[in-house]
């Protein structure tokens, strides 16, 4: 039986918007309509849904989930081997922490226990990063392993609920002042590691408990993005025309999560020296391309104004970890790739 938005909606435990997104960006299309002219999903829908959801858990963006979709597909039951795959590695570290807590028990109960609740609390949370960082990568996460760094992001995170619990505006210049610290504190937070970034977003947003310890709400995490984008057209506006910046303004921000896998695509394949004429490094340029034509458009002269601007603020790069090293490396590529 077909099924309309709300009704898959409910059904898949996503929300309405999100669906409209992955229709807009052509990721997945209802396939029938009704009498009535609504859009209706189909077994086939329900089935790329799945696909699209299974490949997102697997930590893969929009952009490259697009890309892996538009390929040959991969057999259902493959998809579903890898889903299975990863539940079993979720369940084994859930054994670990049990086993862990089973010998914290028998310390309880000898006596030799201190401060029990702050002490499993941080067992969870060490389990939670755990899910999503390999122990080497623990040991470079400033976040998780340097008391002072997330001292100063708790405190970073007071502020911006004592600000919105004031009524203050995303659009205020005290929330761009917050919203660029925040970028700041992400950048120092993730060791300057642009691949980090992704996967705390995600255990950000797979993990309730995590939202419950450190404070950051959906709505905090909405008040801070729209004073980004805000505090960056603010910056944007001294450097572009008024027929540019009316575009920017209608599309700068909403692909801001795509940005920082494909950040830490190209670093890496910097740090692997990879040429800008391997046809690796063109790919990757053509990726940057897409998602910067997606807010410049396509006008040489504009992108020449954009870039400038880059080259001379740098609050438009803080929290990226992209450098001018970067953005040549990229500019070489796109040009050998012509």
């Amino acid at each position: 039986m077909p099924l309309t938005v709300g009704e898959l909606a409910r059904r898949c435990g996503l929300t309405v918007r999100t669906l409209h997104h992955y229709d807009a960006i052509g990721l997945l299309q209802p396939s029938l309509r009704s009498d009535a002219g609504y859009r209706l999903y189909d077994r086939a829908n329900v089935e790329r849904l799945h696909r699209i959801q299974a490949l997102r858990q697997l930590g893969l963006s929009l952009a490259d989930v697009g890309t892996v979709l538009s390929g040959p597909a991969q057999p259902l039951d493959q998809v579903i081997n890898r889903q299975i795959a990863q539940l079993d590695q979720e369940l084994e570290r859930a054994t670990r922490l049990r086993n862990r807590l089973v010998a914290l028990g028998g310390q309880v109960a000898a006596g030799q226990s201190p401060d029990l609740a702050e002490w499993l609390d941080t067992l969870e949370l060490m389990t939670m990063y755990e899910k999503y960082f390999s122990p080497e990568e623990l040991k470079n996460l400033p976040l998780h392993n340097d008391p002072d760094v997330l001292a100063q992001w708790n405190a970073l995170i007071g502020q911006v609920q004592a600000a919105m619990d004031r009524g203050v505006a995303p659009g205020s210049p005290h929330a761009h002042a917050l919203a660029l610290q925040w970028m700041e504190a992400v950048q120092r937070g993730t060791g300057h590691n642009p691949g980090f970034i992704s996967r705390l977003k995600a255990m950000q947003d797979n993990e309730p408990e995590l939202r419950e310890r450190n404070g950051i709400t959906p709505a905090l995490e909405r008040f801070i993005e729209q004073a980004l984008v805000d505090a960056r057209l603010a910056i944007f506006e001294r450097y572009l025309l008024p027929p540019e910046m009316e575009r920017m303004r209608a599309n700068y921000g909403k692909q801001m999560y795509d940005w920082p896998p494909l950040i830490a695509d190209v670093r890496s394949a910097m740090n692997a020296g990879t040429p800008p004429s391997d046809p690796q490094a063109q790919q990757l340029a053509r990726r940057w391309m897409e998602l910067f034509r997606s807010y410049a458009g396509d006008d040489p002269a504009t992108h020449a104004r954009i870039r400038e601007a880059y080259a001379n603020e740098p609050d438009l790069r803080s929290g990226s970890t992209v450098d001018q090293a970067m953005l040549a490396y990229v500019r070489q590529a796109t040009l050998a790739a012509g």
